[in-house]
């Protein structure tokens, strides 16, 4: 297309300069909103038309950079696109990118933008009340033109995850700049509403992390028809197996598979996870190219790999060869909440973490379960810190724990 300044002739071009540096390996590619979350929590039951005594605190939010942030504490390094604007969350957000030691490259700033910030009202117990969110900034500013910009970065990368703040142009830009290149890309729906923009970009998504009510509603964009709807819940809890979890999930996960998706993480809180593919054992077992860990990923990677042998779900001869629909259930672990706000971004974030530092897929959401729970147990959505003794003593847990539910020959 004439003028796209990402044609196929630029790319080309800047991956010889690619070639030429192989020593240095790309990190992930993330593209989203980086937003300043506000967090209002009373100390007394509030009343309506008065001020209320509580707490207030700023944290550092947004699916995208929460997942990028959790990333690079892993020990790998993400290339963060996103805007903000020159303000004081805008300050405060690319302070604290800068003093990770993040490239802050790919993050626009203007003086017309103003940073997307949430208001969320907790009531005593920690519930979300009430929200406002002002994130249009993030689909009016994060467009197509700016995202191409960085084809360099998008082209060296192991994956793309894309986060569906993301206009429904920026989204299919960033996808088929990446499917140009068999690079893998990551769908984060971000919300029920906006998951639903799955559906423009579904041939391109290899990866998709729903929680329960995100499922439904990319099932149902995918269907073009309300076919499924929300499960029953008891005190906003399933008082049921994992296998009767899944049974019901099922039919909407299977909407997703079939529509090209090749794995499907459907995060389900404290009843842990469920990780679908019918890609079969093989690429269960393996998945992206992988890159050479270093620092805390490299031992991470070490552990991981001696103490969770990578072939222990599927090396039975059944499963060997043959192309199957496979489902695991991976438990939570118990934890001492404090707050569940960044749970889900962390996992996501310790799955791609892992699986960019050559740990394989079942492995690394075992490292995604147990970066969850270290985020709930922190008041910031991601931890200021992750040890690795804890991580990884957490994730062979999991992994141990974690349990074949389904598996279905598709001969």
């Amino acid at each position: 297309m004439e003028g796209n300044v990402c044609s196929r002739h630029a790319l080309q071009s800047m991956l010889v300069g690619v070639e030429k540096v192989k020593d240095v390996e790309a990190g992930p590619v993330i593209i989203g909103g980086m937003v300043l979350d506000i967090h209002a929590t009373p100390s007394i039951p509030a009343n309506p038309r008065t001020t209320t005594p509580g707490k207030v605190h700023y944290m550092l939010g947004g699916v995208a950079r929460n997942v990028a942030e959790c990333v690079s504490k892993l020990g790998t390094k993400p290339y963060m696109i996103s805007v903000v604007g020159l303000d004081m969350a805008g300050n405060l957000l690319l302070e604290h990118w800068k003093s990770a030691g993040l490239s802050i490259e790919g993050i626009q700033r203007h003086q017309d933008i103003e940073t997307a910030v949430v208001c969320n009202i907790f009531d005593v117990n920690g519930e979300l009340a009430a929200a406002v969110a002002s994130v249009e900034t993030i689909e009016k500013f994060l467009t197509p033109e700016w995202i191409q910009q960085f084809g360099c970065n998008i082209c060296s990368a192991p994956l793309l995850l894309v986060d569906a703040n993301l206009s429904p142009p920026a989204l299919e830009a960033s996808c088929q700049m990446a499917a140009e290149y068999d690079i893998p890309v990551w769908f984060e729906p971000v919300s029920v509403a906006k998951s639903q923009r799955v559906a423009s970009v579904v041939k391109y998504i290899s990866f998709a992390s729903p929680n329960e009510d995100e499922l439904f509603a990319m099932a149902n964009a995918l269907s073009c028809g309300d076919v499924f709807c929300p499960i029953q819940r008891d005190n906003g809890r399933i008082n049921c197996s994992a296998e009767s979890l899944f049974r019901m999930l099922k039919p909407a996960i299977w909407v997703l598979l079939e529509k090209g998706i090749k794995v499907v993480l459907v995060t389900l809180g404290s009843d842990g996870a469920f990780l679908c593919s019918k890609e079969g054992p093989g690429f269960m077992n393996n998945g992206l190219k992988r890159n050479k860990p270093h620092g805390f990923g490299r031992q991470l990677y070490e552990f991981l790999n001696s103490s969770c042998p990578p072939n222990r779900f599927f090396s039975a001869s059944k499963f060997e060869g043959s192309s199957n629909f496979l489902a695991v259930h991976f438990p939570a672990l118990s934890a001492s909440v404090v707050r569940l706000t960044g749970a889900g971004d962390c996992l996501v974030g310790g799955t791609l973490a892992s699986i960019c530092s050559g740990l394989d897929l079942m492995q690394s959401v075992a490292v995604g379960i147990a970066a969850a729970k270290a985020a709930v147990e922190v008041e910031t959505n991601v931890p200021p810190e992750y040890g690795l003794a804890k991580i990884a003593d957490d994730a062979r847990s999991v992994y141990f724990a974690a349990k074949v539910l389904f598996c279905q020959s598709m001969l």
